[in-house]
């Protein structure tokens, strides 16, 4: 058995800046406090660049890292559309790609072929 979910992708970097805090921690406490998402996960790239062309990767010699981060999560299509209504204006224009999925479920704690 299966359900349809949307799930959702945004880049930013670790040093980017939100209204009153870091970007990642205001995207989080806004899934997690706001919207209540199913969960969220958070992966630090190494290295990556974006439209401006500027190369963000880890270093040994700086003391400071700008590193791509990926912020991941699915959700009920409804749950998924609205979160991404509420980074409207946070998240910076073309850094949330989504696509409709399915999730596998288990239905009476068996699993479905």
């Amino acid at each position: 058995m299966s359900s349809e979910v949307v799930v959702v992708r945004i880049y930013i970097h670790e040093a980017e800046q939100g209204r009153r805090t870091n970007l990642q921690q205001e995207i989080l406490a806004l899934l997690h406090d706001r919207q209540r998402v199913k969960g969220v996960t958070v992966f630090r790239g190494v290295a990556g660049f974006g439209a401006s062309g500027t190369v963000h990767a880890a270093d040994l010699l700086r003391l400071v890292a700008d590193l791509p981060i990926v912020i991941e999560f699915y959700d009920e299509p409804e749950v998924a559309q609205a979160a991404m209504k509420l980074l409207d204006g946070l998240v910076p224009d073309g850094h949330i790609v989504w696509w409709r999925a399915n999730c596998r479920t288990i239905a009476d704690g068996q699993p479905q072929a």
